[in-house]
């Protein structure tokens, strides 16, 4: 048999769609059900295969109906992509475009095969050990990575990234395919192959663009919650310093109040002695410094937090208990607890006086953590059916607090869950700490 038999052709290109749907499958975020995503995904499949039958064996000689069979299947593996995706975006559209080149490389593969040893079923067995391996590899290394990106906001726009695969895409048409086969034309192989290579390297590069752009964001929100720890500080320190000359004045002018109250006792105008001493006590009362818990960064945080409240008259009901020394990190906690009550004060600042609350429950010790906050809510809640949190609507950069809260408790080893009951939206943090993080007091970064 010979390379450019109907048996040959059909069955090779057959092979690419299916494990090019495999892949979009596997890698994309699913909207819908398994089951309901695995029909649509078929149904995309019977129509590759049967589009193949125009431009292998109705039109095989017509380089007009190949070109227009073959942007019209282009059209229908991204339009599945994007259709089965839970987010429609330009990263799905990065992901169906990996997808094309991935498969791309296995059918060069098996074309590559053909030409030097002669043998179709050699050919084929070849070409599919070769896409086995590629999506086995990628499903081991890389499809969580991808799940998690697809969630993410961490990038405002893929489009720009979309052209790379493209562009490979593009290339390896030109060079494979059309308008001469690489069998036709074996003097394009070692280019092929460079290119191959090519790719795969500058996906690399790729990946670590995407890394690095999630690591800033991270850098971003922990110098966020560095400089709300500082204005904490300094916040702190200036009431300090204002409670302390205040009570210096007070003090100076006890003398003169004993006085006073001395000669009001002698006149018996008990009145007026109530009026001194009410005054002494509000202003005793208004030079207290507000102490949330014992842990300096926790209280720091909570002392902004509830400034943010007061500004939009919402009342912090709270029960906390969080000691100096907790078992977690105390700068990862205190952005956990901002993040958490930041996202309550902002769903509750508009409602009418009687629904602007938040109850704040915190509760650390040497052998577990709980956290619980319960809020008013009136908007629908969304939410994600992978994490089962809520999602943010505001798009863009929103939703990354969450996203911080998340992994806070997979760090500890904690269960977080949310859920709506009588009006009222609940999420819940709870985690039991191991011996060992009991006896070091702080989980280290290598647990993560």
């Amino acid at each position: 048999m010979v390379v450019g038999t109907e048996f040959y052709k059909n069955i090779s290109y057959m092979m690419s769609h299916l494990f090019l749907l495999l892949f979009i499958y596997l890698f994309i975020v699913h909207r819908y059900s398994k089951e309901k995503t695995s029909g649509i995904c078929f149904i995309s499949f019977a129509l590759l295969c049967t589009t193949d039958c125009l431009k292998l064996n109705v039109f095989p000689d017509s380089n007009l109906c190949y070109v227009l069979v073959t942007l019209f299947q282009i059209f229908v593996v991204q339009c599945t992509g994007i259709f089965i995706a839970k987010e429609r975006n330009s990263k799905i559209l990065f992901i169906g475009l990996t997808a094309s080149n991935y498969v791309i490389a296995g059918s060069i593969v098996s074309t590559i095969l053909y030409f030097y040893t002669g043998y179709d079923i050699f050919s084929l067995a070849g070409s599919f050990v070769v896409h086995f391996v590629i999506l086995l590899f990628l499903v081991i290394k890389v499809r969580d990575i991808w799940h998690e990106y697809q969630c993410e906001k961490t990038m405002k726009s893929w489009w720009p990234l979309c052209l790379i695969p493209a562009f490979f895409y593009c290339g390896f048409c030109f060079l494979s395919f059309f308008p001469y086969t690489l069998d036709e034309n074996p003097r394009s192989i070692p280019g092929v192959l460079f290119f191959v290579i090519t790719m795969f390297a500058s996906y690399v590069i790729v990946f670590r663009y995407v890394e690095s752009e999630s690591r800033r964001q991270n850098v971003y929100w922990k110098n966020v919650l560095f400089s709300s720890y500082i204005r904490g500080l300094e916040n702190q320190y200036y009431l300090v310093e204002q409670s302390e000359k205040n009570l210096k004045i007070l003090r100076h002018d006890m003398r003169h109040f004993s006085g006073m109250i001395d000669s009001l006792l002698e006149q018996g105008e008990y009145d007026e002695i109530r009026k001194v001493t009410k005054h002494i006590n509000d202003v005793t009362d208004e030079n207290r410094v507000v102490r949330y818990c014992d842990n300096l960064i926790v209280n720091t945080v909570l002392s902004n937090m509830m400034e943010k409240a007061e500004q939009f008259d919402i009342e912090v009901r709270q029960e906390l208990f969080v000691p100096r020394d907790i078992p977690v990190n105390d700068y990862e906690f205190a952005s956990v607890v901002a993040n958490l009550l930041e996202n309550a004060l902002f769903c509750v600042k508009k409602f009418v006086k009687g629904k602007r609350y938040v109850d704040v429950k915190i509760d650390c010790s040497t052998d577990h953590l709980l956290i619980h906050m319960q809020n008013a809510y009136e908007e629908e809640i969304r939410f994600d059916e992978r994490t089962g949190l809520p999602q943010s609507r505001a798009g863009g950069e929103h939703g990354l607090g969450m996203q911080s809260v998340l992994a806070f408790s997979d760090k500890i080893g904690g269960n977080i869950g949310a859920y709506c009951e009588n009006g009222l939206f609940h999420i819940m943090l709870f985690a039991k700490f191991r011996e060992d993080m009991r006896r070091t007091g702080n989980i280290s970064d290598d647990e993560k």
